[in-house]
């Protein structure tokens, strides 16, 4: 058991320093191993956490934080397939992306995996989505939830749109909405009437499973 524990940490240390090969070797291996995919992803998690404050301290530049969500991504895609949910127990559909005018999928790559692992069917449409492309997609999916990730403050007035796109439709009451990132708070779903804020990823987990709850 200790050997795996010294591997997860291993995992972990490849994705803080963006070493995408052996981020993804030891993610075949981990599984290879038996170990929970679930429990993986937590590390991985956790190892992303890290970059986030190495980014905040000034420590990591944005070439790093890149690195890093690469070999995150590169290692998860191997993981992925081992997550133990069952269709029966899909918690919800969640359409998410990075606003137009957002290319930083770092936030967007991280929230979108821990939604996964926990058990929601996600539909990732990737960064510099529109506000029509949202909705067209909830619409397509027959999502539960659009979930959208800002971080630059001149791109929030976007958010308006979407809302607009879901009244005009008629489905506020069946399609919910939930922001994070940089450039948004809690202030900024009052402003735009958005459902929800989360601000971080496991808490975006727990407000999504709110919002289908309620």
């Amino acid at each position: 058991m200790s050997e795996l524990k010294a591997l997860l940490n291993e995992l972990s240390d490849a994705v803080v320093a963006g070493d995408v090969q052996k981020a993804r070797r030891l993610a075949e291996r981990l599984m290879s191993e038996g170990v929970s995919a679930s429990v993986a992803v937590d590390k991985m998690m956790e190892a992303m956490r890290v970059v986030d404050k190495k980014y905040e301290r000034k420590e990591y530049f944005t070439v790093d934080v890149a690195a890093a969500s690469t070999a995150m991504r590169d290692a998860f895609k191997v993981v992925e397939p081992y997550l133990k949910v069952k269709l029966a127990n899909v918690w919800g559909k969640v359409v998410i992306g990075s606003l137009k005018g957002n290319i930083q999928g770092l936030g967007k790559d991280i929230v979108a995996a821990a939604l996964r692992s926990s058990g929601f069917h996600v539909i990732d449409l990737g960064v510099n989505v529109s506000p029509e492309k949202f909705v067209e997609s909830a619409i397509n999916e027959k999502a539960q939830v659009i979930a959208i990730s800002v971080s630059v403050n001149e791109t929030v007035p976007y958010l308006k749109n979407v809302v607009d796109l879901l009244r005009k439709n008629k489905l506020t009451d069946n399609v919910k909405t939930i922001i994070g990132g940089r450039a948004v708070s809690e202030e900024t779903c009052k402003e735009y009437g958005i459902d929800a804020y989360a601000k971080d990823a496991w808490d975006c987990v727990k407000e999504v499973r709110d919002l289908l709850s309620s």
